[in-house]
């Protein structure tokens, strides 16, 4: 195994085998964590961690990462209830993502324990494989830790009712907020959001994008079906994959206006010599798939 290994998209694949190769000790640091993350860590806990192990979470449970949704302190008791032997530690400011089992293997990336953090955003870290780096990693993240205020199962019980009342306030607030004001917002975001996606396509057309995100994909990827393509492009662009924008023609109804956009890039790719479809797959042609060789 190589002693650091780069992860990108697809890195939960590698938490879940790092949660499964833990039997003493296992040590989050993450901002944000979510019911997603913890059923994580739940499920692919292993007996001796569950039995006989232990696991630090640090993590920020200031009011409005709660009332936002991007931390849930019910999710952290339900692990809890789950056998786990949970030590919580609670530091404002944290913005480290780290993930520690046994101090012989850890992840260092900028995805949160979150749904978006493990499969919706685009992420990237290292894996170590260096016992003299994690040891390091897991003194400095252990230490830090300490520095916090140590939350047990009674104060995690009131703080879950305590976020209840919170969050109820919170959308209360934002209720509130009179319609003219509300309408104003709406407008000035859908403003903002407009004149990002003109930055974006640069004065070329949508499928432009997409071609560059497809030769990108079968690089980094290789192969794929036009379904495949498809959710990786969404995953990319959300704010150009508009699904609730049809292509209509004559009336008629032909499909998400983004897909079409996706096909057009396939075509144009294709009549370039830079991509072919093999069976029911693009993938790379030969002379483009032989530079992407040479090139690294």
């Amino acid at each position: 195994m190589e002693l650091l290994s780069p992860l990108g998209r697809g890195w939960e694949v590698s938490l879940k085998q790092l949660v499964r190769s833990t039997h003493k000790r296992l040590l989050i640091a993450s901002p944000y964590i979510t019911a997603f993350g913890c059923d994580l860590v739940g499920t692919c806990s292993s007996e001796t961690l569950q039995d006989g192990g232990e696991v630090l979470i640090l993590t920020d449970l200031s009011p409005m990462s709660i009332c936002q949704g991007s931390t849930d302190p019910a999710a952290l008791r339900t692990l809890s209830n789950r056998g786990h032997s949970l030590l919580i530690r609670h530091l404002p400011r944290l913005h480290a993502k780290a993930y520690i089992a046994d101090e012989q293997t850890a992840i260092i990336t900028s995805g949160n324990l979150t749904a978006g953090g493990l499969i919706q955003n685009y992420e990237y870290g290292l894996h170590v494989s260096d016992p003299s780096i994690v040891r390091a990693i897991n003194s400095d993240i252990t230490s830090y830790a300490a520095l916090g205020a140590e939350i047990g199962d009674a104060q995690l019980a009131t703080f879950c009712d305590i976020a209840v009342e919170m969050r109820t306030a919170f959308r209360q607030s934002q209720a509130s907020i009179t319609r003219t004001i509300r309408r104003r917002f709406d407008a000035v975001v859908r403003e903002a959001e407009d004149e990002l996606i003109r930055l974006r396509l640069a004065g070329g057309a949508m499928h432009t994008v997409f071609a560059r995100t497809v030769m990108y994909l079968l690089r980094t990827y290789g192969p794929l079906a036009t379904t495949g393509v498809h959710a990786r492009i969404e995953a990319i662009h959300p704010d150009l994959c508009d699904n609730t924008v049809d292509r209509i023609i004559d009336g008629k109804h032909f499909g998400k206006k983004w897909k079409h956009a996706v096909r057009t890039a396939q075509q144009q790719l294709k009549k370039q010599g830079l991509i072919e479809l093999v069976g029911d797959r693009w993938c790379l042609t030969g002379s483009e798939a032989q530079r992407q060789v040479i090139h690294g």
